[in-house]
């Protein structure tokens, strides 16, 4: 297996983590029958038939994956997702209780396309359990202010990525494939949790701390669950929806310190 391969798609995660696998992992329900897209060497697939007892089916381009996504899945479909057909292989006669896309969309040529085809494959109370990279973090804008917009092997520049998505243009990939996120969860991390800190701290720290004010800039990953416009459940709203913040442990003041801290909020110490 190539190495580049490797390193982007061959991973371990905890289950019960902040990761972006470990959260597609919550909103898909056990026992159910999975369709799982792009499953490359089955760095979620294996959980999802250890930890949630999935039936799953797995879709996947890349031949050097398919001898061990088979020890975790029902069988593995060959299919290149940037070609039309590619569904025909499924439908119409299976139907899937939730598709798993995790980190697969920025890939495409045509994501929209993607999506659209995917709810064809879903039972009638189905779900669409999707990860996406987040280009609003505000370490990409620092490459932008730094005037370098660095592709990598690997992150949110990983140079295989053809598509970008912001909050807005998540909502309007799901609304236009006639979907409603349902459940969202964010991958939150600090500029000096990611692979580009050092275009964050060559900013000056008034431009920093104007940037400290995007509501979105800590987002890395967005892992949302989508079901039918029709389907019962109200639509989450990503723009309204309150984003966590990083635990920041809490600073401890002397008593002096703490006076005059106090005094300046108009308090007493």
């Amino acid at each position: 297996m190539p190495d580049t391969i490797k390193l982007n798609y061959d991973y371990e995660f905890d289950p019960a983590g902040d990761h972006a696998g470990a959260q597609v992992l919550r909103l898909v329900e056990k026992e159910s029958k999975v369709l799982e897209i792009g499953a490359g060497p089955g760095s979620i697939t294996r959980p999802l038939k250890e930890i949630n007892d999935c039936n799953i089916v797995a879709l996947e381009v890349n031949p050097a994956f398919v001898d061990r996504l088979l020890t975790f899945c029902e069988r593995v479909v060959p299919a290149d997702l940037n070609d039309h057909t590619w569904a025909d292989a499924l439908f119409p006669t299976e139907r899937f209780d939730a598709v798993v896309i995790a980190d697969v969309l920025e890939h495409l040529l045509e994501p929209q396309e993607t999506l659209k085809q995917v709810v064809k494959l879903l039972n009638p109370e189905g779900a669409v359990v999707v990860s996406l990279p987040h280009v609003g973090h505000n370490v990409i804008l620092a490459c932008l202010m730094t005037h370098d917009f660095e592709y990598r092997e690997w992150g949110l520049l990983d140079k295989t990525h053809l598509r970008f998505f912001a909050i807005k243009n998540i909502k309007r990939l799901v609304d236009e494939a006639g979907l409603k996120i349902v459940d969202v969860r964010f991958v939150i991390r600090r500029p000096d949790q990611t692979e580009f800190n050092a275009r964050w701290t060559a900013l000056s720290k008034l431009t920093r701390e104007a940037l400290s004010q995007n509501k979105y800039g800590l987002i890395y990953q967005v892992v949302f669950k989508a079901v039918r416009k029709e389907a019962q459940g109200a639509a989450v709203d990503l723009e309204t929806i309150d984003i966590p913040r990083p635990f920041v442990k809490p600073k401890l003041f002397g008593s002096k310190r703490l006076g005059k801290l106090a005094q300046s909020v108009g308090l007493r110490a």
